[in-house]
């Protein structure tokens, strides 16, 4: 495992780290998380050298940080970074941010939380922080050892994240980005401004929630062939982030071990500076045959769940994605036919709002789901 210094804070974190976002579940439950086989996978990360565990207060339904406080134990704490976030979401006071935190510290099991950030940080979150106090929780927080360091995690235009960025001394945030994103929410702008002002950078939805390693183009194909190193697919999207000496770490939810097995192989290669200029050129000819071909710009991060009326709104905009990016008509609609459940089915969207209120890539859900219904049933 390659290890990067973490911005100005001088610790040390391995390049790959394990976003506990999509830890595997039984039967499709996100609160029922399968607890042998993530024990397994994130121990297994650990003792091959991973130490930046990420987490959050809503991943699977509040149930991830008490299953990271089981995972954690038998010495595996002390081995790592934990990181965690504090749900702007779910703010509506002052005094919920110290309830919050005290909260995940007992479902953590720690008396410390290494890293703790604001999750999907946005304008309106960003407003509602500050007339809370957030600042002034962070610095009682910190002094209390509750906490070590501060972070943010964003999800909005690059002018917010340089407002918010130079509002408090961060010692790091967490971005979305990769190859399709050059240019999206905080983007290669935000990523260079986090690193002048000495921010660490962690990274999120490295393969657009895995859309760059499964499903690809067979002309994204062709062009991965032209290289005279063969790599896959995730291997091209990992190896185009770390080529960046900015970004401190690459997070990955991965929950098959077949997964974290391939990724730890290709973290041992995730040098700065390490791409040849025809391998970038090569990156970039992909990067534009996907965007020739995507619909709709979802991560399937779920923010947008649960449904009031049941829509499982992800599921939906993925087969439309399937229609777009693999031209497969036929198989995307005998998957949603099959299965989907009858109450998922966009047919059910009663058009409420509440999804696009809180998605964090401004997808026009509603407009999105006609589509799918016009599609597919």
């Amino acid at each position: 495992m390659l290890y990067r210094k973490l911005g100005k804070t001088g610790e040390m974190v391995s390049i790959l780290g394990y976003g506990c976002m999509r830890l595997p579940v039984i039967d499709g439950n996100p609160e029922s998380i399968d607890e042998k086989k993530a024990i397994r996978l994130v121990r297994y990360a650990i003792d091959h050298g991973v130490n930046y565990i990420d987490s959050a207060y809503s991943y699977h339904s509040g149930m991830n940080e008490v299953f990271l406080g089981k995972a954690l134990k038998d010495g595996y704490r002390e081995k790592v970074h934990l990181a965690t976030k504090l749900s702007c979401k779910r703010v509506n006071c002052k005094e919920d941010m110290d309830r919050f935190l005290n909260e995940q510290l007992e479902k953590l099991r720690t008396d410390c939380i290494d890293f703790y950030l604001l999750h999907a940080v946005k304008q309106s979150y960003w407003e509602k922080m500050k007339k809370f106090g957030v600042i002034d929780f962070l610095e009682r927080a910190r002094a209390a050892g509750k906490i070590k360091y501060t972070g943010f995690s964003f999800h909005d235009e690059p002018d917010v994240f340089k407002e918010v960025v130079d509002a408090y001394p961060w010692d790091l945030c967490q971005i979305q980005f990769n190859y399709l994103d050059e240019n999206f929410q905080a983007g290669i702008e935000g990523l260079k401004y986090a690193a002048e002002k000495g921010l660490a950078v962690v990274i999120m939805e490295p393969l657009r929630g895995g859309n760059l390693a499964s499903k690809v183009p067979e002309e994204a194909k062709k062009v991965w062939d032209i290289a005279e190193v063969k790599r896959t697919p995730a291997e091209w999207a990992f190896r185009y982030l770390w080529d960046y000496p900015e970004i401190s770490v690459v997070l990955s939810g991965m929950s098959e071990m077949e997964h974290l097995k391939e990724n730890l192989r290709i973290a041992e290669q995730g040098q700065p500076n390490s791409l040849s200029a025809e391998e970038k050129s090569l990156i970039s000819e992909v990067s534009e045959i996907y965007r020739s071909r995507i619909k709709v710009n979802c991560t399937n991060c779920k923010y947008c769940m649960p449904c009031p009326s049941g829509v499982n709104i992800p599921r939906n905009l993925s087969y439309l994605n399937d229609v777009f990016m693999l031209d497969d008509m036929e198989n995307a609609k005998f998957q949603y036919g099959v299965l989907l459940l009858p109450e998922e089915k966009a047919g059910n969207c009663i058009e409420c709002g509440e999804c696009e209120e809180v998605c964090p890539q401004n997808i026009k859900i509603r407009k999105m789901l006609k589509e799918v219904r016009e599609k597919f049933e």
